[in-house]
């Protein structure tokens, strides 16, 4: 394990990772004041970021069998569903107070944390399968270290801007808005990105 591999693992994790802070910031947010909700966009974001590595590493032994390149922006349709039925809780729930009373319970579960976090992570894949292709057991091995590692910083960090006092109050006044339309723009831009619109 030398530090260079190190150093090139956490700048990888970083690159491809750094779109992941908003959502994580979005969904602690929607968590705020609630430890249990907390902890299970905790273990979504590492459900959904080992379904990431399987891939990659699945991938890059076995070829594009495992995940084929072209459904790759079709997973832009999970933020996306996620983002309306996000949009018509919300709605369900207007005039039923103060929405920081209501915070929390629309908090996201494991699940739908964990399927956004793997959405989110084509380009995720298509960084890690070729350095996985290529690399040594020893180097995989660093690699899914110090990502494992990463997520829990990103965690960490994500949970800390939630909690800023412009950032927490934004959110409880406007969190019903926020969440809906992030996820939407994060799962267009999927599908943009990935051509499934044309060029």
């Amino acid at each position: 394990m030398s530090v260079a591999t190190i150093g090139q693992a956490m700048a990888t994790f970083a690159v491809t990772n750094i779109d992941d802070l908003v959502l994580l910031a979005v969904f602690f947010g929607q968590a705020r004041g609630h430890r249990a909700a907390a902890t299970r966009v905790i273990a979504g974001q590492y459900l959904g970021f080992a379904a990431i590595v399987v891939v990659s590493i699945g991938a890059a032994l076995l070829g594009a069998a495992v995940l084929p390149t072209g459904v790759l922006p079709y997973l832009g349709l999970l933020p996306i569903l996620l983002g309306l039925k996000a949009a018509w809780e919300a709605w369900r729930q207007r005039g039923d107070g103060d929405p920081e009373q209501a915070e929390g319970t629309s908090a996201p579960g494991v699940w739908q944390v964990a399927a956004v976090t793997f959405a989110n992570g084509g380009d995720n894949i298509g960084v890690y399968v070729p350095i996985f292709a290529v690399a040594t057991i020893g180097t995989v091995a660093t690699y899914v270290a110090v990502f494992l590692i990463g997520v829990g910083v990103w965690c960490a960090a994500g949970r800390y801007l939630a909690s800023h006092p412009l950032v927490a109050k934004t959110f409880a006044r406007w969190g019903h808005v926020i969440v809906p339309v992030v996820l939407i723009a994060i799962g267009v831009a999927i599908l943009v990105e990935g051509g499934v619109f044309g060029q």
